[in-house]
């Protein structure tokens, strides 16, 4: 779900599906119902969705193509109540608006994190990869290796709120090239104050996001969806948007609020309870925000 937690040797796609019980519950599924799962991962929130009510249809997409191999393998059961699509959610467009809901787990997998050979993590050393698709070009090397000093400085700042953005930027142009995930991260740690190296998190934990959030256009993905995903619904639909950063959140928070299509049904964001952070401590930073179509 973030970065800097410690990982396990690599597994099988395992997606434990966050705030399960309030996403079912605020999503309010219906009998017969169409829903659209627009990041199935391992299939967790699908299958809570087919188990919800009667009859129930789940349209089901990811850009990761071994996602969607795991969610076929693991929703197999109910057979031809679930249709798959090897997508992201921001080119997604169906056939006509007939959702009852629509939900997105917008957090990394534990499989990507765990899983060394995808770079997400520098837990592992691996190739600086961090693609979401493996089809497409763009890769964390590239981004090290080749944009200028002021592009990374940029990004690491807004995409990963790094308040040594310009210093870490200019050493890593100065050392470049970068190969594997442990070699960029041991150089970060030596780039920042002392203080800073043996906190919370670990140095690197910033400038990673940043470097997925890029890879992956994962903000300007989630406004497009956002902006198109109401107008899926039917009225009386709802969506559920589940986000792990700040970033993330407040994105949706304001699209939410300002969709002419849309009522907020929640306030604050619901977060995770006790027992479910002690079964699964990475779900903390997890936040729900739900939304009925008008």
């Amino acid at each position: 779900m973030e970065l800097g937690i410690e990982g396990s040797e690599a597994q099988p796609f395992v997606h434990v599906p966050v705030l399960s019980r309030e996403l079912i519950e605020g999503l309010a599924v219906r009998p017969g119902g169409h829903y659209l799962d627009a990041t199935v991962g391992g299939g967790g929130h699908s299958q809570l969705i087919l188990e919800a009510a009667s009859d129930v249809q789940v349209t089901a997409i990811d850009q990761d193509e071994e996602a969607i191999a795991v969610a076929k393998t693991h929703l197999a059961p109910y057979g031809n109540r679930v249709q798959f699509f090897l997508t992201n959610f921001a080119v997604y467009k169906p056939e006509q608006a007939t959702f009852d809901g629509i939900i997105a787990d917008l957090g990394v997998s534990s499989y990507h994190f765990d899983t060394a050979e995808r770079g997400f993590s520098f837990r592992h050393s691996a190739a600086l990869d961090m693609r979401m698709d493996r089809r497409q070009a763009l890769t964390a090397a590239e981004v090290i290796n080749h944009w200028d000093e002021t592009q990374l400085a940029d990004i690491f700042f807004k995409y990963g709120e790094e308040r040594f953005s310009r210093r870490i930027a200019r050493r890593i142009v100065e050392q470049r090239p970068f190969k594997t995930t442990t070699e960029l991260a041991e150089a970060i740690a030596h780039f920042v104050p002392r203080q800073y190296r043996y906190g919370r998190l670990h140095p690197a934990t910033r400038v990673f996001q940043a470097l997925r959030i890029v890879v992956n256009d994962e903000l300007t993905s989630l406004e497009t969806f956002l902006n198109l995903a109401p107008g899926w619904l039917k009225p009386g639909g709802r969506m559920g948007i589940i986000s792990f950063h700040s970033l993330e959140d407040r994105l949706v928070k304001h699209s939410l609020r300002a969709s002419p299509l849309l009522q907020v049904l929640t306030k604050k964001p619901i977060i995770p309870q006790g027992d479910e952070l002690a079964n699964n401590p990475r779900s903390r930073s997890a936040k729900l925000r739900i939304a009925q179509k008008l």
